[in-house]
């Protein structure tokens, strides 16, 4: 049997966490597991206020409703991401205006600058790999910006922030941090993804994570942003289920977005020991790849840990120096082979049909590109084993020594 790329942890304290759910409490839907997770998730990553959804594109797009980002306006976000990422801003009628990157993987911040206009309603970076981005330039540079190019208000809600929204896109960076602070606190909203591949799963969903500033209150905002992933119900059925709780208003014009219990279920069972267990091991997979891989000078490997940040260790990002993307994919092919499940992380979105066919050029992104031919994402995930870590690392060297030297 070979090594898959991705498994998710389901072991015997998800299964105990799931039986409750179907034999305790009477909740399938959102009920008592989802306000448990979503309270888990806050003291976790200390923020102010959580809202579980059914996906990060979900949270996301639930963001960009509340803030009233509708056609006609720009989303920012980096040319290098999943999809996702431009697809809220394209589902709510935005455009979404992209921008290349700079190593490793995040957004170029001059470029960013340049970018913000008058119709410049959100920023959304993207923390990938796990590896934070630096949200303190990020908030600076929105903010002159914003200030000196003219934001253009066109409700209550922008008025008050009077600058873009910046959504962190944290779909790969739960318990990863930045000069101390844990993602999740270190901007207006944070969007986490626990999708099955995450570091921590709850088959689908995700979370978004408030931290508005003044003069916003953040438990106020949490309940409208409750009722636009519901529907735009004042009511979810739990609260309906109570003694003479059933009238309800709808109040805004909402998404059908909310986390059943049943997956809040698999992802309480996995935060319990997400600090003390399962974040600890994958950073233990890294080591293993590093100390195999940085002898070689081809080896290009994901940042861990500097003066500031601390990864999340969701990608291993490895990229072979100099390699073509016709070189990378023959060392691919024979990792397939031999039985080791590799991907890629990402496909630049200009590089795909749908955004080339509505006018984004991959040239017009050369360090995205560049970044992306010579890239591949070895497996990480919790209870691989150090043993499968060393065998793919290995393999790894063979396979670029025989394609690539």
């Amino acid at each position: 049997m070979g090594i898959p790329f991705s498994l998710p942890l389901l072991d015997d304290d998800v299964v105990a966490e799931v039986i409750d759910a179907l034999t305790n409490t009477g909740w399938i839907t959102s009920g008592p597991k989802v306000q448990q997770f979503e309270q888990a998730i806050a003291a976790y990553t200390g923020t102010a206020a959580t809202v579980a959804n059914s996906s990060w594109t979900a949270g996301a797009m639930v963001m960009l409703r509340w803030f009233g980002v509708q056609p006609g306006d720009e989303v920012i976000v980096p040319a290098y991401t999943y999809c996702a990422t431009a697809l809220a801003a394209m589902n709510v009628g935005a455009t979404p205006v992209m921008v290349d990157i700079q190593s490793p993987f995040h957004l170029d911040l001059d470029q960013l600058a340049a970018a913000i206009s008058p119709r410049t309603k959100a920023i959304i970076p993207v923390d990938l790999g796990g590896w934070p981005c630096d949200y303190q330039a990020i908030r600076e540079i929105v903010a002159q910006a914003a200030a000196r190019n003219g934001f253009a208000p066109g409700n209550e809600r922008q008025r008050k922030l009077g600058r873009p929204l910046i959504i962190a896109d944290a779909a790969h960076s739960l318990g990863a941090t930045c000069d101390g602070r844990m993602v999740g606190t270190l901007t207006d909203v944070t969007v986490f993804s626990f999708h099955s591949v995450k570091n921590l799963t709850t088959g689908e969903g995700g979370m978004i994570c408030l931290n508005l500033p003044a003069p916003f209150e953040n438990a106020d905002e949490q309940r409208v942003v409750r009722y636009l992933s519901l529907n735009g119900q004042t009511k979810s059925a739990l609260e309906k289920s109570q003694v003479g709780g059933w009238r309800y208003d709808i109040v805004e014009q909402g998404f059908k977005a909310n986390m059943p219990d049943l997956c809040a279920a698999i992802g309480l069972a996995q935060l319990r020991k997400y600090a003390s267990d399962l974040l600890p091991e994958r950073r233990q997979i890294f080591d293993a790849y590093n100390s195999v891989l940085a002898p070689y000078d081809w080896a290009q490997l994901p940042p861990m840990q500097d003066q500031r940040r601390v990864s999340s260790y969701h990608l291993y990002q490895l990229r072979i120096r100099g390699a073509s993307e016709q070189q990378r994919n023959a060392v691919m092919q024979r990792l397939s082979e031999a039985g080791m499940g590799v991907n890629v992380h990402y496909v630049p979105m200009p590089g795909l049909t749908l955004f080339r066919e509505k006018g984004y050029r991959s040239e017009d992104f050369p360090v995205s590109f560049a970044h992306y031919q010579n890239e591949i994402t070895l497996p990480v995930y919790n209870r691989l084993g150090l043993e499968n870590v060393d065998k793919i690392a290995r393999e790894v060297v063979r396979a670029v020594e025989l394609e690539c030297r």
